[in-house]
């Protein structure tokens, strides 16, 4: 049987590394990965069946594209697929000389529409990975209905509305998948960054993606709650009519926030993929502020959390101390067990499964009805 794996990891962040390293290493050395990506210090330590081969970026221009090809129609089916651009060619030659040496079993892709419909193209069976977000247009629904199976890196629970049911049919949800935050109590987190153990310390995790996260209305909610120390991590974007209290401290980019969640008592996150599932695996009173991203994603996801029970959605930043106050409010009374719950331990291990399964019955080796794939309780 074949049993070769192709995997594309779009390189922006770490998120869609980190879940690709995961899934490798839960498949095992009986099947071979090869990760095609624009860049290769993204990713966690690979097992040695995992190997990754760049390619050119398919999303960043190499150069001016020529006047007469910039302003040639993109049909629905496709969302970045400019004409003239070399480094598209080398890398779409690329990934067919693979799919014809390695006759792979599957391809994942995550994400890229256009290269999901290019592996079926290929004859070569499809996963795309699944994110929230206004993706019913026609690049999104032909990636997903020429697959194979459909993998959402979140819990069942999180699923938006409106997917028809043939889709609904094909997504495989692990929840958390990738995401291993550090394994630290509150009180051995705090001793590790020297924070006070009886602060009650709110945090404030910003995106990576637009601007940063902007300053003001985190000086309003900290001046609000003068005993609280509000700590920011990632990027803040300052204004010239702020004014910062003391009890607010800007700590930038690092490299441990899950110790940092871990030591907080109450937090405010954007939405993004890893964000989301490291703040619920510790449980806490939490406010989402979703950041603008394609399709809407974080605001999808931030709705979804909100429905589900599990954090509270403000659309847009408080602009006052009482909105600030409503929030927390509603924060307090949050079932903590239940974000907990989005996160699931073994999700690399039932999406290994999941996979090995689709391999078997899309080749002939395997009934057509897919294994039942329950979380595993802890």
């Amino acid at each position: 049987m074949r049993n070769a794996i192709g995997y594309f990891i779009h390189h922006q962040g770490r998120g869609h590394a980190e879940r690709a390293a995961a899934i490798v290493g839960a498949l095992g050395p009986d099947t071979p990965v090869t990760l095609f990506s624009a860049r290769d210090d993204i990713f966690p330590p690979l097992p040695a069946w995992a190997r990754v081969q760049l390619l050119p970026s398919l999303f960043e221009a190499a150069g001016p594209t020529p006047e007469g090809l910039a302003s040639a129609r993109t049909p629905p089916t496709l969302h970045c697929a400019p004409l003239g651009w070399d480094q598209i060619t080398d890398a779409v030659a690329t990934l067919v000389r693979w799919f014809h040496e390695a006759r792979p079993a599957l391809f994942i892709t995550d994400v890229s529409a256009e290269l999901a419909q290019l592996a079926r193209i290929a004859s070569i069976p499809c996963v795309p990975v699944l994110q929230h977000g206004d993706r019913d247009d026609p690049g999104h629904m032909a990636a997903y209905e020429g697959a194979v199976g459909i993998l959402a890196p979140y819990a069942a629970e999180l699923e938006q509305p409106g997917r028809p049911p043939w889709m609904q049919d094909m997504i495989f949800h692990a929840g958390g998948l990738g995401v291993a935050p550090e394994a630290l109590d509150k009180t051995a987190a705090r001793a590790a960054l020297g924070i006070d153990p009886d602060a009650d310390l709110v945090l404030v995790i910003a995106g990576g993606g637009g601007e940063g996260t902007p300053a003001p209305p985190l000086s309003i909610g900290a001046r609000a709650e003068p005993d609280s120390l509000w700590i920011t991590i990632g990027a803040v974007t300052d204004a010239w009519h702020d004014t910062p209290p003391g009890n607010l401290q800007h700590r930038g980019w690092v490299d441990d926030a899950s110790r940092w969640v871990a030591a907080a008592d109450r937090i405010i996150s954007s939405t993004g993929n890893t964000t989301v599932h490291t703040v619920a695996a510790a449980g806490r009173p939490w406010i989402v502020v979703p950041e603008w991203r394609y399709f809407d994603e974080q605001r999808w996801k931030a709705r979804m959390l909100g429905e589900a029970g599990t954090a509270v959605f403000a659309d847009g930043w408080p602009a006052s101390a009482a909105a600030w106050s409503g929030l927390w409010e509603q924060a307090r009374s949050l079932d903590l067990q239940k974000q907990k719950s989005l996160v699931d331990p073994h999700a690399a291990q039932r999406t290994a499964e999941w996979l090995r399964h689709l391999i078997a019955r899309s080749w002939g080796e395997a009934p057509r009805s897919a294994p039942v794939l329950r979380a595993i309780a802890s």
